[in-house]
This record gives C-alpha cells, structure tokens and sequence, in this order.
C-alpha cells in the first residue's frame, strides 16, 4: 500500500498538467450534467415493508387518479373578534377563494368548507383543502402564485388567512452560516501552517471535491429520484473529510520537508504515509454511509450512498490533486516550522524553541492516564444522560418556526378543530375477499369510535367497485404525542380481530402513521447496523493497526462520544437548552432517522481521527520507541493537525445549523457536537490515557492472525528501507 500510494504520489507531482487536466475536465463535465438537468425534487419516501406504505400502495391501486402523493394544501380562514365564518360577506370571500383555486391546471381537487364540514364549532375558523395533481418540488411557480394570491385576496376582505400542507414547501438552503464555516476553516488553516499557500491548498482541493459530488448528484437527481437535502448532506460531509484529508497531506510533506527530503520525494513519502491512513480512514466513512442500506430506507440509502461517492472523490483528490498541486507551488510551500514572510517568517528566534502543545499534553496523560481516563468517561457519561429521554418523530408544519404561513396554519387548525387534526389517521379497508363490504366498512368505524383518543370518526368512503374504502380518523392529540402513537397501534389491533372475523385487511396510514413506522423501522435497525458497521471497520482497523486491543478501544470510545451527543441533541432540541442561541423556536421529537444517520457519519469521522493519531503513534513504536514515549512522538507531529482538523470539520458543520430545512439543522449541530465529544475528548484524552496504560500491550495480536492479515503498510516502513523505491514510479507511468 505504501510503496503503490509513494510511487502515485511521485507521479502526479511530476505529472501535474496531466492530473490537474483531468480533475478540471471531471469538474467541468459534471458541471455541465448539472446545468442541463431537471431541477431536484423531493425523493419519493416509501418505507417498504411497513403498514403504512401497503396501504398507500393499495390506495394508489383500488383508487387510481387519487393523486395520493400530490401535494397538498390547507387555506385556513379566521374571522375578524366577534364575528363568524358563517357571516354571509366571509361566506362569499370564502367561495370566491375556492372558485379561483379550483381553475389551477395542477389541482385535482378542492373542497367546500361550507359543504366538507370545514367550518370549527364556534364559527370562528373554517378550512379549504386543495389537492394537486403533482408533488410540492415539481408544482409550477404559476400554482404556487395562484394559491397565495388568492388567499392575499381573502385577507384583503377582512379574514386572517394561511395556508398549510407541502405545496408551498420550498428547496432547503443553507444561508450564509455555511460560507463562515468555511471562512473559519481558512483562518485555522493559515493558524496551522503559517503560511497563506499552504492553507489555501486544501480549500481548494476541497471545494473542487465537492463541486464534482454535488454536480453530479443534481445532474443524476431526476433519474435516481433524489431529493434535494442529498446534495445538501453530500456537501456537508464532503467539504469536511476533504479539508481533513488535504490538510493531512500537505501536513505530512512538510513535515518531511523539514527532514531534508526533496520535494518531489517528499510528496511521494507523504502520499505513501498520511495517503494510507486518508484511504483507511476514508474506508470507514465509506462503510458506515453505504451500511445505511441495511435499514431499508431508500431515502437514506440515497442519501449515504451519494455522501459516500462524494466522500471517495476527496480520497481520490487528496492523493493526487493534492501533491500535482505541491508540484505547482513548489518553493512557496515551506517545511513544518517555518512561516511565510508575511506572517513574520524569517525572523531569527528569540529563544530555543520549547516542546509544542502536543508533546506537552501527551507527556501529562502519560503521567496520569488513570486520571485522565476517568475524568474524560465520566464527563461524556454526563453528557449522555439526556439521550435516555429521547423522542422519536418526523418534522411536519409543528416544527416549523413561528414566522411561517404553514406553523400559522397548523396554530389555527389547532385552535378551531382541536390538536389532533393536523394529523389524521387514514384507515384503508380491504373487504374484497369480504362477502358484504359495506356491512364491514361499518364494523370498522363503529369499532374505531369505541377507542379512546378518538375525537372523530368520518363515514367510509369507498371506490368505485366498492371494495376498499378509507375512513378518516381525527385523534385527540397532536401527531407526535405518544397518545397518537397508542392509537394507531390499537386500530391495528382492532383491524386484526376484524380480519379473523372477515378476512378484510384494515390498514393504518397517512403521515403521521408514516412517521410512526418510520420511527419503529429506525429503531429496529439501529442494532444491526451498529453490528455490521462497527463489525467491518473493526476487522479494518485491525489489519491497519495489527492490534485487537486498539480497534476495540475505538469502537468503545466511539459509543461513548456518539451517545454523549444525541444527549446535547435531545437536551436542546427537545428540552429546549439553550435553544434561543441555537435557534430553535420550537421544541419536541428528535427526528427519526437522527440516531442512526449520526451512528453511520460520526462512526465514519471518529475513526478519521483514529486512523490519524494512531497510525502515526504505531509508527512511532514499530520503529524502536518505548510504549509510553510512542505516544508523545505521536502527538508531537499529529496532535496540531488533528486538532485543526477537528475545528474545521465543528465549523463545516456548525455552518448548516442556519440552513432552512429542519433535518438539516440538526444533523449540522449534532455533528458538530459529536466531533467536539470524540476529538478532544475521546481522541485527545481517553486514547493517550488507555495507550498509556496498556503498554506493550496494546499492540499485542496472536501469532496466526498476524501471519493470516495482509501487510498494509501504513506507517510506510517499506519507504525507509534502502532500495531502488525512488525509481519505482517509472512502473507506474509505464503502466
């Protein structure tokens, strides 16, 4: 591995017109896809497999031309203090409203309040819905224009009007937030190198990464149905590892600089060295995206397969853009130690040099590692306490901010029909193999009316050959209480004692039960996943660190720093801490598919760090240090790095905390915190402190696994050995 990542990293310093061609070529071509493809949408959410998703599937089979994944909107009317919706002069703004939205050449259908019973008890609030015949993403602007036109027509006659549903849903941006994560990521890497050039290299490097993975996935969006937060999360992951990985190899080659090597050859040893720790550690990210698979989700299938494409492409540039780059630079790239005169290099040193910040703290853990280990296990244990309160849910209009039409709307809903309307529960009855349908649509909502939590039961409706119908159930709480929950699964259990009796189906579906099997699916899968992804990044980590010990103390300290930061998660985005500074107006569930995404992402990070430290730890010790001072050596060069590493990847993240989608925010902050918890935390302090403890140990392995695993090579001993490996490159141009 290392002598192959040595000789490619020769070729591409000298080959650099060649390798930077091709990457402007990849880059402009995928740009141009880009341009030229439809516009993202919403990915079709289907969760195969659950109850939900038969019965939708059913729905879109016995009633065809339903346009059940249209998308759909809410025109909430209120009446001016002391007056009612019934008053003749609102009746007339109403029907006007429903007369003018029912010409749209996209709607479907749309319904009367006076004529749906859409009018609240006291009169005050009444609703229209509108159903169009296409998704939120893909209605037209004129549709979009008509809807609030017209209800800016009814406020204009008096009423307060807003509309609800996913019509007006609007693609998700990140805002400004994002460019300053970038911006503290350069200032950080000019801290860290001392030198404008060499901190610009990585940017660079980086954004080209990600400007080829996001080109691509739009380009690809229509075709494989992704949805519009793919890119966003793709970028989100993308620009992170490929800043880390860049910055480790430019770190490497400098370093190697300083010990006297010439370029050319420095950038081959550092490609051969930090290149072998980008790939494993690049590997593990890749693994844990892709095993998001397993929980049969096709969104966040789509989702992590697409980070993970953009994830290999910063491995790929990191091991060949970057050195073609160092090629370019040349001289104006200077060896570690050494700053540019701009920022006050070339002055003589005042004082010997004292050992760096690195070598300092790892002398201390070394000294107390016991101390160290406790302190670091019982601070993340605090930390972790809130994740067992966690809630599970799917974001709808509720989590929305207060200044949206859609929270408004929903507020009003509340307000004139009780909390459970903004959440009813569609039952499907299946009585084709019923010998009297009508006698069992009946039974089904005599029995649903008999339940608690139940406020209203609406008359079947069936289709047209009188064999399936749906029933509309309104609970009594909101969708993501768990008395909402309850209910669903006591209709399933009504419906399976209706079965035994008349062998009709009945089925629960809708949004909220959607998010509700959604929850359980994420929650079934989360133990599988953990064993695969866990299982094959351990079996990696051993044969890159040729240790037992090592890749189990990974793993370990990995559940600790993920654990402690689903528990900042729950503690403001469901308790409410701090929430003003992070922006949150509205508190509630965590989002479902949170602890299994930041599983797969952060399991993938932490051993990014891992890999780092470790291997230049390892390499340390393979060659002649003592345990203890292995670990010292390690943090001397390594410690700084990772260290800005870690700050870029908390500012990459923390920047999407200002993004307008919901999901997207709180993956930013929970990233964030994560990489904070396992960085300074696990990687920093708890890893020294077991190093330190262990000994020798640590890097024990039996004899006949150690004969069976493949000689990777990371620490790049084959570079140290005399031999013709300078010349070697020659193979790889002739190849």
């Amino acid at each position: 591995m290392a002598t192959f990542l040595y000789r490619l990293g020769r070729f591409a310093f000298r080959r650099r017109h060649f390798i930077a061609l091709f990457w402007v070529a990849l880059l402009a071509l995928a740009g141009v896809g880009a341009a030229g493809a439809p516009a993202a949408g919403n990915s079709s959410f289907s969760i195969p497999g659950t109850e939900a998703q038969k019965a939708f599937d059913l729905l879109e089979e016995r009633f065809p031309g339903s346009s059940a994944d249209g998308a759909t909107a809410r025109v909430v009317f209120k009446a001016p203090a002391g007056e009612k919706m019934t008053d003749a002069d609102h009746k007339k703004t109403v029907q006007s409203t429903v007369d003018a939205l029912g010409d749209g050449t996209e709607v479907a259908r749309i319904t009367d309040p006076y004529q749906a019973g859409g009018v609240s008890q006291d009169g005050t609030i009444a609703y229209a819905s509108v159903s169009y015949k296409v998704s939120g993403m893909e209605l037209e602007d004129s549709s979009r224009d008509a809807l609030e036109g017209a209800a800016e027509d009814a406020r204009d006659a008096g009423l307060t009007v807003e509309i609800g549903g996913d019509a007006l849903q609007a693609v998700p941006h990140t805002g400004s937030a994002e460019i300053i994560g970038i911006g503290v990521a350069a200032v950080v890497l000019v801290i860290t190198f001392g030198s404008l050039l060499a901190a610009g290299l990585p940017l660079i490097t980086a954004i080209v990464g990600v400007g080829i993975g996001v080109a691509s996935i739009t380009a690809l969006a229509s075709t494989l149905d992704l949805g519009s937060t793919t890119s966003i999360l793709a970028s989100m992951i993308g620009l992170a590892v490929g800043i880390d990985y860049a910055l480790f190899v430019v770190s490497r080659y400098r370093t190697e600089l300083a010990e006297g090597q010439e370029r050319e050859e420095a950038a081959g040893r550092a490609v051969g060295t930090a290149g072998s720790a980008v790939v494993f550690a690049g590997l593990t990210v890749v693994i844990a995206l892709v095993g998001l698979a397993v929980v049969n989700i096709p969104m966040l299938t789509k989702m992590g397969v697409a980070a993970a494409g953009t994830v290999a492409i910063a491995v790929l540039i990191a091991l060949t853009l970057i050195p073609a780059l160092l090629g370019y630079a040349g001289r104006r790239v200077r060896p570690a130690g050494e700053k540019s005169k701009l920022l006050g290099g070339g002055r003589a040193a005042k004082k010997p040099q004292r050992p760096n910040m690195g070598t300092r703290w790892a002398s201390f853990v070394v000294r107390r590692p016991l101390a160290v280990l406790l302190l670091g296990v019982v601070g993340l244990g605090a930390a972790a306490v809130p994740a067992a309160s966690l809630e599970l849910g799917l974001p709808d209009d509720g989590s929305q901010p207060t200044s949206t039409t859609q929270r408004r709307a929903y507020d009003l809903l509340s307000e004139g029909f009780g909390p459970g309307f903004n959440g009813p529960l569609v039952v499907v009855v299946d009585a084709k193999k019923s010998d009297d349908p009508q006698a069992v649509f009946r039974q089904t909502g005599e029995d649903i009316k008999g339940l608690a939590n139940v406020v209203n039961v609406g008359p079947a409706q069936p289709n047209k050959a009188g064999d399936t119908a749906t029933i509309t159930v309104i609970p009594d709480a909101k969708p993501s209480s768990v008395t909402t929950e309850d209910l669903v699964h006591d209709i399933r259990d009504a419906g399976a004692d209706i079965k035994a009796d008349t062998e009709a189906d009945v089925l629960v579906t809708g949004a909220t039960a959607m998010n509700i099997d959604v929850s359980q699916k994420l929650n079934d899968a989360l133990v599988p996943y953990l064993v695969l992804v866990v299982g094959l990044a351990f079996l990696l980590l051993i044969v890159v660190f040729r240790s037992i010990l090592v890749p189990l103390k990974a793993a370990l300290g990995f559940l600790l720093s993920v654990m402690a930061a689903l528990g900042a998660v729950v503690a403001v985005y469901q308790w409410g801490w701090l929430s003003g500074l992070m922006g949150v107006e509205e508190t509630g569930p965590i989002m479902s598919m949170m602890p299994i995404f930041m599983v797969g992402v952060v399991f993938g990070l932490a051993m990014d760090y891992e890999v780092f430290l470790v291997t230049r730890i390892r390499e340390a010790y393979v060659h002649g240090e003592k345990p203890g001072q292995a670990v010292v050596t390690g943090f001397r060069y390594s410690a700084r790095v990772v260290t800005a590493a870690a700050v870029i990847m908390m500012a990459v993240f923390s920047g999407f905390i200002g993004s307008s989608d919901s999901m997207v925010r709180m993956i930013g902050f929970g990233l964030a915190i994560a990489v904070l918890f396992d960085a300074f935390v696990v990687r920093m302090a708890i890893v020294p402190a077991v190093l330190a403890l262990l000994g020798k140990k640590a890097w024990w392995l039996p004899k006949w696994l150690d004969r069976a695993l493949p000689n990777v090579d990371v620490e790049g001993e084959a570079l140290r050995t005399p031999g013709d490996t300078k010349d070697e490159d020659r193979e790889l141009v002739k190849a």
